[in-house]
């Protein structure tokens, strides 16, 4: 039997290559940035403990995510500190006139705890504090890492292949310009719900954790698998295929975009929502070095998806919200033009595929997992191909290729579906056979 020292030891060796590796990372994005000339993803956070933050919901989110470790006296003081910290640079901005913001209380707060746990705790309470700490600002570095990756891809990848990816959604029938003409009918309740939807998706994400994590204080210790775990790693492994699938999307943020009236020269027409888009021969087309490649595929899909997954096991109002942050994701990224149908396809293959993977990794790998996370894998680099070299074939036959885009997405769904309810003990219980009684 291996002893808890023999056992703890290598856990502490993983912890640390880790966190030398997650260092190592940002401060590889933080030099890419600044060959362009931008601050990196550790400037940004750095500026924030002084400078208007970009978003006060998210780090009152990363410090709620990191009050999981505290008893409830505790978190009223780190509340209390945080609100009056943020009251304090509130007077002083309005003193001087400058941009008024909210959010550096509560990274202040988390900094000060990082700061009690390696001096004023010891053993596995200066490790439960510290893990609190470093989750809640993973989950702030998080954003401004995706930040350094946008960048990187509007200097790396001249040529974007949105061409190529709008043709072949002409087989799912061009959602986004149908979703498009729904939101702008809407306007102006329906653009406003979604846009807040959309903007604060890790707000949600934390929302969801902070249920998971909610015995965190009482048992010392955090779960093998949550949220934060899938949440983290699609932002890492997602910009990388933004790297090899370049793609601006119909309409990106301010109007630029292969089809808004924002992207100027650089755009094939001023076409979205209005009128659909030609079927012609596709090729690789150079855009400006601006907008962010990050279509293909949509992580916002994607991340609310897995939200949507972990929501499933919480209460019905949690629920509830789950379904609804899934629903108005989706209607929002093809509604505002930021997507095509295809990346959404992708995004959900690709979520199920890493959060099966973040499980097999929690739980051990084991034959079903394996299966899984390369079934997915597999059908998910299909689309990719797909999209890039058969095109035509699948905007000349829509209703053969929409109706196999969608069977590939559900047969990873039920794939997914059908392997976590046999990891799942209560599943599995209901599974087995009931004990029959012995013969008298």
């Amino acid at each position: 039997m291996i002893s808890s020292s023999a056992w703890r030891q290598p856990r502490a060796t993983l912890w640390a290559i880790a966190g030398v590796t997650t260092l190592g990372f940002l401060i590889a994005l933080e030099i890419a940035s600044r060959r362009y000339g931008l601050p990196g993803p550790i400037t940004n956070q750095a500026q924030e403990v002084l400078f208007a933050p970009k978003s006060g919901p998210l780090l009152y989110a990363g410090m709620a995510l990191m009050m999981v470790v505290l008893t409830w006296r505790q978190r009223f003081v780190a509340v209390g500190a945080a609100i009056g910290i943020d009251a304090v640079f509130l007077l002083v901005r309005w003193a001087v006139d400058a941009k008024t913001s909210f959010g550096n209380g509560a990274l202040w707060v988390i900094l000060g705890y990082a700061v009690i746990a390696i001096t004023r705790r010891a053993g596995r309470e200066r490790v439960l504090l510290l893990k609190g700490v470093g989750l809640g600002l993973l989950l702030v570095t998080g954003r401004k890492t995706g930040d350094a990756w946008l960048l990187i891809t509007s200097k790396t990848r001249p040529a974007v292949l949105d061409q190529y990816v709008v043709t072949a959604d002409h087989a799912l029938g061009d959602p986004s310009w149908l979703a498009g003409r729904i939101v702008e009918a809407t306007h102006p309740i329906g653009p406003h719900v979604l846009n807040f939807v959309y903007a604060q998706i890790a707000v949600a994400a934390a929302v969801i954790t902070l249920y998971q994590l909610r015995n965190v204080a009482a048992e010392r210790r955090f779960p093998s698998h949550h949220l934060v775990r899938t949440f983290l790693a699609i932002g890492l492994v997602g910009p990388a295929i933004y790297m090899i699938f370049p793609v601006v999307g119909p309409v990106f943020i301010y109007g630029n975009g292969a089809f808004g009236t924002g992207g100027g020269h650089w755009a094939i027409a001023n076409l979205w929502p209005d009128t659909l888009p030609p079927i012609s021969a596709p090729h690789p087309m150079p855009y400006d070095e601006i907008t962010p490649r990050n279509c293909m595929p949509s992580l916002h899909t994607a991340w609310a998806t897995v939200i949507f997954i972990h929501s499933r096991k919480g209460p019905r109002l949690l629920r509830f919200a789950g379904a609804f942050w899934l629903i108005a994701t989706l209607c929002a990224t093809l509604g505002f033009g930021y997507h095509y149908g295809a990346d959404l396809i992708a995004g959900v293959v690709f979520a199920l595929t890493i959060e099966a993977a973040m499980r097999s990794l929690a739980r051990g790998w084991d034959r079903s997992g394996v299966q899984l996370v390369a079934y997915g894998t597999t059908v998910f680099a299909a689309l990719l191909v797909s999209y890039r070299y058969l095109p035509m074939e699948m905007a000349r036959h829509p209703w053969v290729f929409g109706p196999l885009l969608l069977l590939a997405m559900a047969s990873v769904i039920h794939g997914y579906l059908r392997t976590t309810r046999l990891w799942d003990p209560q599943a599995a219980s209901v599974l087995q056979p009931e004990p029959q009684p012995e013969p008298a």
